[in-house]
């Protein structure tokens, strides 16, 4: 960690890096840009000398990501990686290949201390932020492996939905967007990123602002506070009114629609009172609902309900007028769903 990560600079500090800190000319940032567009590691950069190749190995990394283990389902084409960190952390990343490209799950935070009830990340707590950096490079390292078996493929689309909570890593994620959008980087267009998040109601105010066209999506899950409540912890910290009216701010400022997501959990959130609820929430505000059914955590008492279930909730939302559909459960076999993979292999670990 006490080495620069070079993928975390943005143009004007790779260039003062490269001038002020190497001593070097100009060009030499931009053929450094274009290596590590590629994932490339230093030693790799092969038209910088020997001697700027070493000196910058001493100082900095280019990626501080690297894929330490990968897995792919026998069911579909998602693929799940297991990132390694230069402290020795672990965070998790899913690939999946659509008709429309690819799309890449990113975490933004080592673990996650917003405590929902059913998500495997939060169980050990926030570890620490990840860099921009980090962040940029679970694109980079992906894009590096699935161009290694398919040239022409690479990430088409960015959700926000790993390990952590992107608002709580504000400033981090935020240059993280401006870094992946840029057009001598990745070049990879915002209105293809979606953000997730439980709900920092003033941090989703400071988003609003930032002008930049990411789709936001809302980790909804309820009907109500006293579901909410139950199942997300946020929840006693902003009330579900405020959620919902820096949804609404957010969709004046930005001119795009909001997407909630809604894990359907057995006995708890998932009956057609709940459905009906919910459109009344929703009702005139321009959004999609995305149905989960539940990914089942061990560690929690909580399961996903019937398809019959599921089916008659979409159902019930369509007659009330609110799009909704159901995600489409990918990499069930690779135990896609968030935090399942480094939890299970820190207990391994473990004596």
């Amino acid at each position: 960690m006490d080495r620069l990560q070079l993928l975390g600079m943005d143009d004007v500090e790779l260039l003062t890096f490269v001038t002020d800190t190497l001593g070097e000319s100009k060009f030499r940032a931009k053929q450094i840009r274009e290596w590590l567009n590629r994932g490339a590691a230093i030693d790799e950069m092969t038209n910088l000398s020997a001697a700027l190749r070493s000196k910058l190995s001493e100082i900095a990394v280019a990626n501080p990501v690297t894929i330490m283990e990968s897995y792919k389902s026998k069911l579909d084409e998602t693929e799940k990686f297991l990132y390694a960190l230069p402290d020795g952390n672990l965070i998790e990343g899913v690939v999946m290949r659509y008709h429309h490209g690819d799309t890449l799950c990113v975490s933004t935070q080592v673990g996650c201390r917003m405590g929902c009830a059913f998500c495997a990340s939060t169980l050990e707590g926030r570890v620490r932020n990840l860099t921009p950096g980090e962040i940029l490079g679970q694109v980079a390292a992906a894009n590096r492996h699935i161009q290694k078996e398919d040239p022409s493929r690479r990430v088409h689309n960015i959700v926000l939905m790993g390990s952590g909570e992107p608002l709580d890593n504000y400033d981090n994620v935020v240059k993280f967007l401006k870094l992946v959008n840029d057009p001598a980087g990745l070049n990879i267009s915002l209105r293809n990123v979606s953000l997730s998040t439980c709900g920092l109601v003033p941090r989703m105010y400071d988003f609003a602002e930032e002008g930049l066209p990411v789709t936001l999506s809302l980790s909804l899950h309820a009907p109500n506070d006293e579901i909410r409540k139950k199942l997300m912890p946020v929840a006693n910290a902003y009330p579900y009114e405020q959620v919902i009216a820096a949804c609404k701010n957010y969709v004046e400022k930005t001119g795009r629609r909001v997407i909630f997501e809604y894990a359907l959990v057995k006995d708890v959130n998932s009956d057609t009172k709940c459905a009906d609820e919910l459109a009344k929430r929703l009702r005139g505000l321009q959004c999609h609902v995305n149905l989960i059914p539940l990914n089942d955590v061990k560690e929690r008492n909580l399961s996903a309900p019937t398809r019959q279930t599921v089916e008659a909730f979409q159902r019930r939302l369509a007659l009330k007028n609110i799009s909704a559909t159901v995600r489409r459960e990918m990499g069930a076999d690779i135990e896609g769903a968030c935090g399942q993979l480094r939890r299970k292999v820190l207990t391994q670990a473990k004596p």
